[in-house]
């Protein structure tokens, strides 16, 4: 039941009013709320009730989810009780439920505890548990539970930790089995203490009778055939075990499915000490007796009258002793206590009427804050929507119409889910191009070669993706002839003679009979230009495609097996989508002949099919884990780049402040000052010497040669020292800037390796998911497929090189339109057609911007201050010096490539005169990367 606030929700009862009213008047009318059975009066008390049940505010009271309303809530329990109760083992049932009757236990943890002890080696007839033989876990069913043997016989038949077995029924001595005595009886009574149950009903002591199932096939590649072998020999024997050899499936039997179990089963009343009931639809259904024996009936009163006086001797304890009997008051003493009384009432009157004032001022000062909380400037980036173009804006030039996106240009545009196809196809084989060992496709030529509908001569390109697409589906788990047998199937469904194309399904499972036996042995070598290819593929849709997994399996292989008249046979060409006038096939044929009058969404079909298959392959599968692993190596490497970048930039830092600091200015007479000062030094003693001299003879002051040789020593000395220091810090100037320079390459290095981890890291992440550059405002997801997987954006040289060409954008989903359409404004629709006008997407529908300068103007239209366009502008920021010259490109080769309309199609006959179609770029596509054993 649906609990609210940790309460269970309480179904509404008819009034007495209602129910008499109701037999006086059988045709009255009522309100029913069918999902409860509740019946209500009034049409007040019908909305009421239901308004409640649809308030977020209730919790599965099994699964524990919140914030449900009551109908998804009782809806949760009911799918996990059904869960539940296909996982818990039904012989066990019963037993649990008989245990669990009449039990007083406070909590239900410590019950479900109680009775997981006691059943966890106790099994019944018909349980599927697993058994343990020699080392080896087998999945097998309890035919027959034997009551314990003397322990004599037992020692001497069986001993305790073995297990017998024999291809034939075990002989056993009479014993009593479940028809004679119940089993367990002891050991499932929760009345007798555990370890009285266990001496009296020892587990260890049932013998198992058990059938061992069949095997399930070991897919682990780590163990031999001879493993296995061994152990399909166990395969149906009969074996007497025990319970310590024995054990359930966790998912079957363990505390939590057990106590959801008997949580769901079981219930109990709301006053103390009450015992736990089994729900009496469930109690009959099990066979529980529903009444309570009068044993039981004492002993729970016993225990619920303990319980009472407990609690009412713990509540004395608290208030104190009881206090005396009042006496009888008087008139004078009434009137007094009226007085009072009247008196608390109107304080309390008064009370709640300031309660209630201080309610209504804090109400209000709410909402003026909130009136000034709306007042607030936004703070950007913010939810797209909410972004509005202001008059100043559009004044100043701001884009407000978003460029009008192609439709026409989408490859086989016609059809959405058919360009769906036709991309996925397309995006697998060139993300998967390496362990598929396919080269690069560009998505002109794939559609292209799809077009292709001549035989001679053949298209390379139709060839080497089936055949490779066909060899890879070799390691992918099939069943011989499951188109036929599923085809079988469906004509018992409709009615005799039923033709489509004019084949009916015997004609066509005839035909297919000696068509592709064997695919998986035909040798598709690139030296035989893959011959036998188109046999390999009805080969393959023979054994892996069923009408569920391929709905056009028939039509597809009736137009691969069987041709029309050619009188009647029209070119295919002449449209993409397929012809609308129904053709009869009516002549055998083969599908080396009938290849290439398939209609391209046949084709597109074909191909989706196959990559659908190969996503499971053995090397798709190791291509990915590598993929992970590689991406893992660029996160550190990347880390440990930005890490030296970092560090360089603080070297250089460090370089330019001591390269400033040496250059400042020196003052005026500085240099001048320091040489008159090593000079004075330096004629010291000199001058001290000449003091003597000068004084000795009296006061001549005549200069001697000496005096005159010394202080032009220490004047050259002086220089000498200057020109030095200037050496040595012009030296130490240019070995700054050498290494200031050395460190500038080394960060451009590193900028250039961190651009080649980005191209590197979006290729191996479009190997493991396919993320879109990002949304627009109207949740638009755009698309740009290049450089992802085997293609590169720069080819040798660093030529520019293109998947796609293109942008793609795809319509929002069904939910994001009604996440827009609940929001306050109301008003995206109107947005949507005036920003977005004749470009406006439906739901998961794709168009198609081919021009660079459309893409500008894309760009141009982004408003950063919303969250989704800020990012989506920095994408095509980060990678628009591959965006740009990707798409030129594409356009220069559609230049030199042009040609009249008519020149461009195939025909089913013999090509345009003057037009060689060999010398078209789909049909010059080379695999470089394919593989002779092939």
């Amino acid at each position: 039941m649906p609990t609210c606030r940790r309460k269970r929700v309480v179904l509404t009862e008819p009034s007495q009013a209602l129910l008499q009213a109701a037999e006086s008047n059988p045709g009255k009318e009522v309100y029913y709320l069918h999902q409860t059975g509740e019946i209500f009066e009034t049409y007040e008390a019908y909305a009421a009730r239901m308004s409640f049940y649809r308030l977020k505010q209730f919790q599965c009271e099994v699964t524990g989810k919140s914030g449900l309303d009551y109908f998804q809530a009782l809806e949760s329990e009911q799918q996990e009780a059904q869960t539940m109760h296909s996982r818990f083992p039904e012989p066990l049932k019963a037993a649990v439920l008989k245990a669990v009757q009449w039990q007083v236990v406070g909590r239900l943890d410590h019950l479900v505890e109680a009775v997981f002890e006691r059943f966890k080696d106790r099994y019944f007839a018909d349980e599927k548990v697993f058994v343990d033989v020699q080392g080896d876990k087998f999945y097998a069913k309890v035919l027959r539970v034997c009551l314990p043997k003397p322990s004599s016989e037992v020692a001497e038949t069986l001993p305790p930790n073995e297990a017998s077995s024999s291809t034939s029924p075990v002989q056993t001595p009479p014993v009593e089995t479940a028809s004679d005595v119940q089993i367990h009886k002891i050991g499932g009574d929760l009345k007798i203490p555990a370890k009285e149950a266990q001496a009296k009903d020892d587990p260890l002591q049932y013998i198992y009778q058990v059938q061992i199932l069949e095997e399930p096939h070991d897919k682990s590649h780590e163990k031999g055939k001879a493993v296995q072998k061994d152990k399909g020999q166990w395969s149906g024997r009969l074996v007497d075990v025990r319970c310590n050899t024995m054990s359930r499936d966790r998912l079957a039997f363990s505390k939590s499915i057990l106590r959801r179990f008997i949580r769901d089963c079981v219930d109990r009343d709301a006053a103390v000490a009450s015992p736990w009931t089994v729900k009496e639809a469930i109690a009959k259904h099990y066979g529980v007796d529903s009444i309570m024996p009068e044993e039981t009936r004492r002993g729970v009163e016993n225990i619920k009258k303990g319980e009472i006086d407990k609690r009412k001797k713990i509540w004395e304890d608290k208030e104190g002793p009881p206090t005396k009997k009042q006496k009888k008051l008087t008139a004078a003493q009434e009137e007094r206590v009226k007085t009072l009384a009247t008196a608390a009432e109107k304080r309390e009157r008064e009370v709640r009427e300031k309660v209630e004032r201080q309610q209504k001022v804090k109400e209000e000062a709410e909402r003026l804050a909130a009136e000034r909380k709306k007042k607030k400037p936004i703070r950007y980036p913010t939810e797209d929507l909410d972004v509005r173009i202001s008059d100043k804006e559009k004044k100043a030039g701001i884009k407000v119409k978003k460029p009008i996106p192609s439709r026409v240009h989408l490859p086989f545009g016609e059809d959405q889910d058919t360009f769906e196809s036709f991309l996925m196809a397309w995006n697998f084989l060139v993300v998967y191009g390496q362990p598929l060992h396919i080269s690069p496709i560009t998505m002109d030529d794939f559609e292209h070669a799809l077009r292709h509908s001549v035989i001679e001569p053949a298209c390379p390109l139709l060839c080497e993706i089936h055949a490779t697409l066909i060899y890879n589906l070799r390691t992918v788990p099939f069943n011989r002839h499951s188109a036929v047998l599923s085809l079988l199937r469906v004509k018992d469904t409709l009615e005799e003679e039923h033709k489509i194309l004019g084949i009916t399904i015997d004609q066509l499972a005839a035909a297919m009979a000696d068509v592709g036996n064997n695919w998986e042995r035909v040798p598709l070598r690139t030296q035989d230009a893959r011959a036998g290819w188109e046999d390999a593929l009805v080969g393959c849709l023979k054994d892996h495609a069923t009408l569920d997994n391929f709905p056009r399996l028939r039509e597809v292989l009736t137009r691969l097996l069987f041709a029309p008249e050619p009188n009647v046979e029209s070119s295919p060409c002449s449209s993409s989508s397929r012809v609308s006038t129904p053709v009869s096939y009516s002549l055998m044929s083969s599908p080396g002949e009938r290849y290439h009058a398939l209609p391209p969404p046949d084709r597109i079909a074909i191909l989706a099919f196959l990559c659908n298959l190969s996503v499971s392959s053995k090397a798709i599968h190791a291509h990915m884990e590598g993929c992970e692993e590689s991406l893992t190596a660029l996160r550190k490497e990347k880390i440990e780049i930005n890490r030296l970048k970092k560090q360089y930039a603080e070297e250089m830092n460090t370089l330019v402040g001591d390269g400033g600091a040496k250059k400042e200015p020196t003052p005026v007479g500085t240099e001048e000052d320091v040489a008159t000062h090593d000079s004075s030094d330096l004629s010291d003693a000199p001058s001290e010497e000449g003091s003597e001299t000068t004084s000795a003879n009296g006061g001549r002051q005549k200069t001697t040669p000496r005096q005159k040789d010394l202080r032009q020593r220490a004047h050259a000395q002086a220089h000498a020292k200057q020109r030095e220091i200037a050496r040595a810090k012009v030296a130490a100037e240019k070995q700054a800037q050498a290494e200031h320079r050395r460190l500038d390459e080394e960060v451009n290095k590193l900028e250039r390796r961190l651009e080649s981890i980005e191209r590197e890291f979006r290729k191996l992440l479009g190997a493991i998911r396919a993320k879109p550059l990002g949304k627009d405002r109207f949740h638009n997801r755009v698309w740009w497929f290049d450089g992802m997987g085997s293609m590169s954006l720069l080819g040798s040289g660093g030529v520019v090189q293109y998947g796609t060409g293109r942008i793609f954008l795809q319509g929002p989903t069904g939910m994001e339109l009604e996440l827009m359409s609940r929001r306050e404004e109301n008003d995206v629709d109107a947005r949507r057609q005036d920003e977005e006008g004749e470009g406006l997407l439906a739901p998961g529908e794709w168009a198609v911007y081919t021009e660079p300068e459309e893409v500008d103007e894309l760009v141009a239209w982004f408003n950063p201050k919303g969250v989704r366009e800020l990012a989506l502008k920095n994408a095509f920021t980060k990678w628009w010096n591959h965006i740009a010259p990707g798409m030129r490109k594409r356009l220069s080769d559609l230049n030199v490539s042009a040609k009249l309309p008519e020149a461009r199609r195939s025909t089913r006959v013999k090509t345009t005169v003057g037009h060689d179609i060999s010398r078209e770029s789909y049909m010059m596509w080379t695999n470089r990367r394919a593989v002779n054993s092939s």
